[in-house]
C-alpha cells in the first residue's frame, strides 16, 4: 500500500514524525471514569497506542508529544466561554468550578507505557491544537519533516483540530484508525470515515507500521549506493 502524502511512498523518518497526543494519565487511565477505562482496555488503545510508538523507534522516526497543562491557579485557561454542555455533553452546573489540572499534577504526565525517550519532543500546550502556542511547527520544520502521523486522542477534539491544523499548513497527514480513540458515541467511526479521508491517509496500525520500517529500509538501502 501506497501513501500519497507529499509524493512520498513510505513514512521514513527523513520526512515523517509521530505525533502521540494527549497520551496523559488523566485520558489514559481516568480515575473516575470506569466506562472510559472499560473503553480503552477492550479496545486495546494503548497497546496499538504503543505498537505505533515502538515502530516509529525502530523505524527512527521522531516522536512529538504535545501534552494538556496548566497554570494552577487557572491564569491560561477561559473558564467562561460560552458552551451549551461540557465536554461529555452534560449541561455545565454552574454553581461548580470548572476543572483545571496544573501541568505538575501526576495525572498530567505521559503513561508510563508510552513515556518519551531521548530524542522525543514534549510539548506542553494550551489549547485543543497541538499547533497553537507551541513550537511543533518550527521542530518540524527543523527536522525537514513535511508529513505528520497522529495517535492519541481524542479524535473528536485535540486530534481533530490538531488534523485541521496541519491540513491547512499541508503538512502529509496519516491518522491511525486502530491507536486513536473518542469515547462519545459513534465520533470516532465518524472521523475516520467521513472528515479525515478528505485531509490525508487514515491507516491501520499494521500497514502504518510497515511504512514507517519500509521508509527506514529504503534509506539504509540508499546509503550503500
Amino acid at each position: 500500500m501506497s501513501v500519497t502524502s507529499r509524493g512520498e511512498s513510505t513514512l521514513g523518518p527523513d520526512h515523517t514524525g509521530l505525533i502521540v497526543f494527549d497520551a496523559l494519565n488523566v485520558f489514559m487511565k481516568p480515575k473516575n471514569r470506569p466506562d472510559k477505562k472499560k473503553f480503552l482496555k477492550e479496545n486495546n488503545i494503548i497497546g496499538s497506542m504503543k505498537a505505533v510508538l515502538e515502530g516509529a523507534r525502530k523505524a527512527g522516526l521522531t516522536s512529538f508529544y504535545p501534552a494538556a497543562g496548566y497554570e494552577a491557579d487557572g491564569s491560561d485557561v477561559v473558564l467562561d466561554r460560552l458552551t451549551d454542555s461540557d465536554m461529555d455533553l452534560r449541561p455545565w452546573n454552574l454553581d461548580k468550578p470548572r476543572p483545571v489540572i496544573p501541568r505538575s499534577d501526576h495525572d498530567q504526565q505521559v503513561i508510563s507505557e508510552l513515556k518519551p525517550a531521548k530524542g522525543d519532543v514534549y510539548l506542553p500546550k494550551h489549547r485543543w491544537s497541538a499547533f497553537y502556542a507551541t513550537d511543533l511547527e518550527f521542530q518540524l520544520k527543523m527536522r525537514n519533516i513535511d508529513t505528520v502521523i497522529i495517535i492519541g486522542g481524542s479524535t473528536d477534539v485535540g486530534v481533530a483540530s490538531t488534523a485541521f491544523a496541519a491540513r491547512d499548513m499541508d503538512l502529509g497527514l496519516v491518522v491511525v484508525r486502530g491507536a486513536c480513540f473518542s469515547t462519545r458515541g459513534e465520533n470516532n467511526d465518524f472521523f475516520m470515515d467521513r472528515v479525515f479521508p478528505r485531509m490525508g491517509r487514515v491507516l491501520s496500525v499494521e500497514d502504518t507500521v510497515a511504512l514507517m520500517l519500509a521508509g527506514a529500509k529504503k534509506i539504509e538501502m540508499n546509503s550503500r549506493k
